[in-house]
C-alpha cells in the first residue's frame, strides 16, 4: 500500500510545464503538460492521499516527516526494475522489512497508549471515590443517583430507553443522545457491563452519573474514540423500563 502510495507520488512529479506543437490533418495543435494550478492541486491530493494512510493506520504525529520525504525521493530516484530482487537493495531500509516494522511499531504505541490510560483511569478512579456522593460497588463500578426514579428499576434482560452523554476522564465528549429525539433503546445485557449494573441502580424517571472502570466498559480494544484501557463517564437519563415477561412454570403432568 505504502509503495504504491510512493509510486503515485513519483508519477505525480514533474517539471516545468512543458508544450509541443503537433500537425494532424494540416492543422497545428498545441499540446502541454499540466499547468501550475493542477499540479498543486494534484499534488496537494497526494498529500492527503499519505495523510490518510498515516492516520488510518494509527501512525501518530511524531513521525519524522524529513525522513518520510527522504523515503519518496529515493525511491523516485530508484533504478531498475520493480519486480527485480535487487531492486530493494539500493534503499537504506528494504520495502521487504515493511509489514515487520509497521506492525513492530504501531504494537508498541498502542501498548504505550494502552498503558497510559490504564495508568490515568485508575488515577482518576481512586480520586473520584473519595468525593461527596459517590459509591463504589464490588465490581469497582462508581456512581452518584441524581434522581432516583419510581419503583419500576430493570432488571438485566430487560430493555431500557434512555437520554445519556458519554465523556472520558478529560471531559472530551464521545457520544450522546439527541434530547430532541425519542430516548435511545437499548437492551440491558447487551451494553457494556457497567451500563448493565448501574441503570439497574434507578428506576423510570431517574437520572445516574456512572463512572465505569475500563474493565467494565471496553477493556483493551477501545472502541472508536475510546482508547484502549479508558474509564468512561455517562450521565444517564432512564425514561422507560420494558419489562421482560417471565415465562410460565410447565405444567406438572
Amino acid at each position: 500500500m505504502a509503495a504504491a502510495a510512493v509510486a503515485a507520488m513519483a508519477a505525480s512529479c514533474t517539471t516545468a510545464p512543458k508544450s509541443i506543437t503537433v500537425e494532424k490533418d494540416g492543422e497545428t495543435t498545441t499540446i502541454s503538460m499540466p499547468d501550475a494550478a493542477l499540479t498543486d492541486s494534484v499534488s496537494y491530493l497526494v498529500g492527503i492521499n499519505f495523510g490518510y494512510f498515516i492516520k488510518a493506520n494509527n501512525f501518530g504525529e511524531d513521525l519524522n516527516y524529513a525522513k518520510i520525504k527522504k523515503g519518496m525521493m529515493d525511491f523516485i530516484k530508484s533504478e531498475g526494475n520493480m519486480n527485480s530482487p535487487e531492486f530493494n537493495e539500493q534503499f537504506e531500509i528494504s520495502p521487504d522489512e515493511m509489514n515487520q516494522l509497521f506492525n513492530k511499531y504501531i504494537s508498541a504505541r498502542r501498548n504505550f497508549e494502552s498503558e497510559s490510560n490504564k495508568a490515568a483511569s485508575e488515577a482518576f478512579l481512586k480520586e473520584n471515590a473519595q468525593k461527596d456522593g459517590i459509591i463504589t460497588t464490588e465490581s469497582g463500578l462508581q456512581y452518584q443517583i441524581v434522581e432516583a426514579g419510581n419503583d419500576v428499576k430493570p432488571g438485566e434482560k430487560d430493555t431500557v430507553y434512555v437520554h445519556y452523554t458519554g465523556t472520558l476522564i478529560d471531559g472530551t465528549e464521545f457520544d450522546a443522545s439527541d434530547p430532541e429525539k425519542d430516548p435511545v433503546r437499548m437492551i440491558m445485557n447487551r451494553v457494556i457491563k457497567g451500563w448493565t449494573e448501574g441503570l439497574q441502580l434507578i428506576g423510570e424517571g431517574g437520572r445516574i452519573k456512572l463512572y465505569i472502570p475500563s474493565d467494565l466498559g471496553y477493556g483493551q480494544r477501545g472502541a472508536g474514540t475510546i482508547k484502549p484501557n479508558s474509564a468512561l463517564i455517562f450521565d444517564v437519563n432512564l425514561v422507560k423500563v420494558n419489562k421482560v415477561e417471565e415465562k410460565a412454570d410447565e405444567e406438572k403432568k
